[in-house]
């Protein structure tokens, strides 16, 4: 089903892959994809969760990366998202009920995917959306997944005129009066992007544009900006997991990567919640933007510096 999986000029699929789509229990379906290492020895495999509006595709040279060093790669696109199955009859909008949903995606992933046909042991490398899914997640992979990497982990919105809790309130207000569908932020037609000198992502031309070409050459993998009903539920997972029994129950060593010029999720909210980990490091990379894994080399270099330290658990940061 090799199909499945797009290259763009200058994004080419990474060797040894093979995709599929997955059935969830509500009839949905998500893409994934799993990639065998070239390198040897033979380190495992790393599960990968993406930020919100990501795609498989902007992972390839990141799934490289890990193949050099011996590890193999498994991935999914979030449902909604991505070559996954929309929920709203409007695929462009961003839509989710309730983070949990994301959160049942990772059994069925692991039991059909991961544990029959990718080599152990198992770390997990979450960006964003997707590293705020994976703390949810930690009860389930306490026994599967031997050490998470979180980039710019959601904790909270930055640079926003509300509060998360006023924010939380307004959308609840707007999904208790059937209003959870429409755009509360972000661009209106899915696949679009400000300019590179405006962009809050990376510092990176050259991965800026590749990224963009993904959407502009296979448009159906983007979606437009969050829903009233996403951010809600988004700002009731940030709440979750910050509570301090939930924070007191984590138990995976974890490494988490901090954006020090991030104008997209707060760094100061982050770096708090680390402080508070018993089994977590911080390290934070002073000048990146949001999308660390899809920065400039140098603070690319930086984070690698860091997971090399950091897994397959030969030290800590």
């Amino acid at each position: 089903m090799q199909d499945l999986l797009f290259e763009t000029p200058g994004n080419p699929i990474p060797a040894n892959a093979y995709a599929g789509m997955l059935t969830m229990a509500d009839g949905k379906r998500i893409r994934y994809a799993r990639f065998a290492a070239d390198a040897r020895p033979l380190q495992g495999t790393v599960v990968i969760l993406t930020g919100r509006n990501e795609c498989i595709e902007k992972y390839f040279e990141t799934i490289r990366d890990l193949s050099a060093r011996g590890f193999g790669a498994a991935i999914f696109d979030l449902r909604g998202q991505g070559g996954s199955d929309r929920l709203l009859k409007d695929p462009h909008r961003g839509y989710i009920n309730d983070f949990d949903d994301y959160v049942a995606d990772i059994g069925p992933f692991f039991q059909d995917v991961v544990l029959p046909d990718c080599r152990g042991p198992y770390y997990l490398l979450a960006h964003s959306t997707g590293a705020l899914v994976a703390l949810m997640a930690t009860p389930l992979l306490t026994n599967r997944v031997q050490r998470m990497v979180l980039t710019a982990p959601l904790m909270g919105f930055a640079n926003q005129p509300l509060s998360m809790q006023n924010t939380l309130r307004l959308a609840s207000l707007l999904n208790a009066v059937g209003l959870g569908s429409i755009y509360m932020t972000g661009r209106r037609k899915a696949g679009t992007l400000p300019a590179f000198p405006g962009n809050t992502l990376t510092t990176d031309a050259a991965r800026f544009a590749r990224n963009i070409d993904i959407y502009r050459h296979h448009p159906k993998l983007a979606i437009a900006g969050p829903t009233a009903s996403w951010i809600r539920a988004a700002c009731i997972a940030c709440e979750r997991v910050q509570e301090p029994d939930f924070i007191a129950d984590l138990n995976i060593p974890t490494l988490i990567v901090a954006a020090g010029a991030d104008r997209v999720v707060d760094t100061p909210t982050i770096e708090r919640f680390a402080r508070c980990l018993r089994t977590g490091s911080l390290v934070t990379i002073d000048g990146a933007r949001h999308e660390i894994l899809q920065e400039a080399d140098a603070y690319r270099e930086q984070f690698f510096a860091a997971f090399d330290a950091f897994i397959p658990g030969n030290g800590s940061v």
